[in-house]
């Protein structure tokens, strides 16, 4: 039975990550600095446009206030005016009528040409100004909003799991100054807690792993007697069954606890060496329940900690054998890199899954109709974990039920 190719699906929606290389033109962004800078200047050139209006008003008032000539020539002899600026009063034998009408003709054009020349001499100034104006406006607007900038680069180093990183800002009292305090008052509270569970994941691990230890020897050597009654060993059988399901329940939510957080130290990982472990894990499994594990593992090497990563592959692995068909069964194992992503792809045959059943498989606990308790396919964190470290590597698992049965488990790394 050939596998049913699992269907495209859209690449995911980038989230924010705070190791993402900033655009190479951070000015072309409509940051509130652009914005501020482009009200400043907006409302300067406005404030200059409506000041040259009122001033060539003005001026034009001011010239043409009395139209008729200051003076007229009702008769002269031998007058003689000349003039570059008015050709008409070259042209002889003009009447006095005629001279005084080229007169007030040619200062109504002085007229004009002067507010013609203020008008672009103003304009001229205006648009320096401007210039001027906005880039006042981008340095001041730059130097205003300084701290958010300070308080962007600290929130970025605590989402790299920094939270040691304070604002700490100086200034005056004002609404910046109160936001960075009670920013670095919830990173405070923040580490406290952190540090607090991070103590009780140790102080878990220790206190929960060792009376489980001894019991799993002392059942050891109680089943490893041989005239010990068969009842006894039968029990002895169960109880160390029961305390294999206990320790795996302790290792799992130890590891459910430190992988939602971020990882710090991050090393080169091979998701196809991480794949071909955990199917080489899980093969003596698969072969017992006759399923068979296929696949072409691809190099897609992403930034991250193996040993999660490999949790990740293996529970996927594990889930998809144990949740199987009983005969003729298969699990198909892919990795590869995809729209600049490591893509692990977990194919298998079994039980029909209703799409809405999806999101539960994730929950603690949770299993496809089964109760909480009382089976034997695992302790219910399988997916949870799996879900968790993906996060905190920056990616994400998306589940899809196959036709025919089965799913479709795909999880996306960023490299």
């Amino acid at each position: 039975m050939a596998a049913t190719p699992a269907p495209p699906q859209a690449p995911p929606k980038p989230t924010w990550d705070p190791r993402r290389v900033e655009p190479s033109f951070p000015w072309l962004r409509p940051t509130i600095r652009i914005r501020l800078t482009l009200l400043y200047g907006g409302m300067f050139l406005i404030a200059g446009i409506l000041l040259l209006s009122i001033i060539y008003l003005l001026a034009a008032q001011a010239i043409n206030t009395g139209n008729e000539p200051l003076f007229k020539i009702v008769g002269a002899k031998e007058l003689q005016v000349t003039s570059d600026n008015c050709p008409a009063i070259k042209v002889d034998n003009l009447t006095f009528s005629q001279f005084n009408d080229a007169i007030s003709s040619c200062i109504n054009d002085q007229r004009r040409v002067a507010l013609d020349d203020l008008l672009s001499r103003s304009l001229l100034a205006l648009l320096g100004l401007a210039i001027i104006a906005f880039a006042f406006g981008y340095a001041m607007a730059g130097r205003v909003l300084s701290p958010l900038g300070r308080i962007t680069r600290t929130a970025r180093a605590v989402a790299g799991s920094d939270l040691s990183r304070r604002i700490e800002l100086d200034g005056p009292d004002d609404e910046l100054k109160e936001l960075a305090d009670t920013f670095d008052e919830m990173l405070e509270r923040l580490q406290r807690a952190f540090t607090a569970q991070q103590r009780f994941v140790g102080n878990a691990s220790h206190e929960l792993r060792t009376p489980l230890a001894i019991n799993r020897t002392l059942l050891e050597v109680h089943l490893s007697d041989p005239g010990a009654p068969v009842e006894l060993q039968q029990l002895g059988k169960t109880l160390l069954a029961t305390n294999e399901r206990s320790e795996q329940l302790v290792e799992g939510l130890l590891l459910l606890a430190r992988s939602d957080n971020q990882i710090v130290e991050r090393k080169p990982v091979d998701l196809a060496e991480v794949a071909e472990q955990a199917v080489d894990q899980v093969h003596a499994e698969a072969a017992a329940k006759g399923v068979v594990i296929r696949g072409e593992q691809k190099p897609a090497v992403v930034q991250g900690n193996g040993v999660l990563l490999e949790r990740i592959a293996l529970n996927l692995v594990q889930n998809a054998v144990r949740y199987n068909i009983p005969e003729g069964g298969w699990v198909e194992v892919t990795t590869e890199v995809q729209h600049g992503q490591a893509v692990l792809v977990v194919t298998n045959t079994g039980p029909v899954v209703p799409a809405y059943e999806i999101d539960n498989l994730f929950e603690p606990f949770r299993r496809l109709r089964t109760e909480r308790t009382g089976s034997d396919k695992g302790v219910g964190l399988g997916l949870s974990i799996v879900r968790s470290v993906a996060r905190a590597h920056g990616g994400h698992i998306a589940a899809q039920p196959r036709e025919g049965g089965g799913l479709v488990m795909r999880v996306t790394l960023p490299i």
